[in-house]
């Protein structure tokens, strides 16, 4: 079967998706535009749309307090950023195929891997900014390796995840896509089960924003002091 290719651009001799640069950038701009607007002219008593934007920020809170304890509200804005980005970013590639006989122009950008590669490193640069490398200047210098291990382990599992699903679910919408293009006859059977994948897709991307917010929430958690409350 023929696929088609996101189109490239190399500049000082390296390689830039421009497809995913497009849609990570749209991504960016439409995350901005719904939170820009169910934020304006925000009230004491919430109503319609600062209602929404609250509850999931309150979502986003109430996902990270279990991991976070007294911490949440440090992180509660960078756990909504990646539950907002990667929820828009997981069903963006839901809505239209676009695509030419060569290239294709429109896909999640969370169905490429470096982009979820890239924001597991941001979460483990997190990580390793509240350690201050106290588990590597430990007095056990033999854990070093594994500690190594560990984090390396945390960072590609975290994205492998969420590639995973996302990429496989785009997968199987083109597969659809093509089935029924064949011929008249499939058409009609292929298009109810686009709807049933599609719809299955979203619930699946949503999850997986979940999933990274909760995960990453529990690796922070596991290099901060413990909670002043504990004893």
């Amino acid at each position: 079967m023929e696929t088609s290719v996101n189109p490239t651009a190399h500049v000082f001799g390296i390689e830039f998706d421009l497809t995913i640069l497009a849609m990570s950038l749209l991504t960016v701009i439409i995350s901005f535009g719904i939170i820009f607007w169910a934020t304006r002219k925000m009230t004491l008593k919430p109503k319609g749309k600062q209602n929404f934007i609250e509850y999931v920020y309150e979502f986003v809170q109430n996902t990270i307090k279990p991991n976070l304890g007294e911490y949440t509200p440090k992180y509660s804005l960078l756990m909504f950023t990646f539950f907002f980005f990667i929820l828009i970013a997981n069903n963006l590639g839901l809505l239209v195929k676009l695509e030419s006989e060569d290239y294709n122009f429109w896909t999640s950008p969370t169905s490429t891997f470096m982009v979820d590669f890239t924001l597991s490193l941001i979460v483990a640069i997190v990580v390793h900014v509240e350690a201050y490398l106290k588990d590597y200047l430990s007095p056990f210098p033999m854990m070093l390796p594994m500690n190594i291990l560990e984090q390396f382990a945390n960072v590609l599992s975290l994205a492998l995840r969420l590639f995973g699903n996302i990429y496989a679910g785009e997968v199987v919408t083109a597969l659809i896509v093509g089935f029924g293009t064949k011929s008249l006859i499939f058409a009609p059977f292929a298009f109810v089960l686009n709807l049933a994948w599609v719809a299955f897709s979203a619930f699946i991307g949503c999850i997986q924003a979940y999933v990274f917010t909760i995960l990453s929430s529990k690796y922070i958690s596991e290099k901060l002091p413990e909670d002043e409350d504990e004893s």
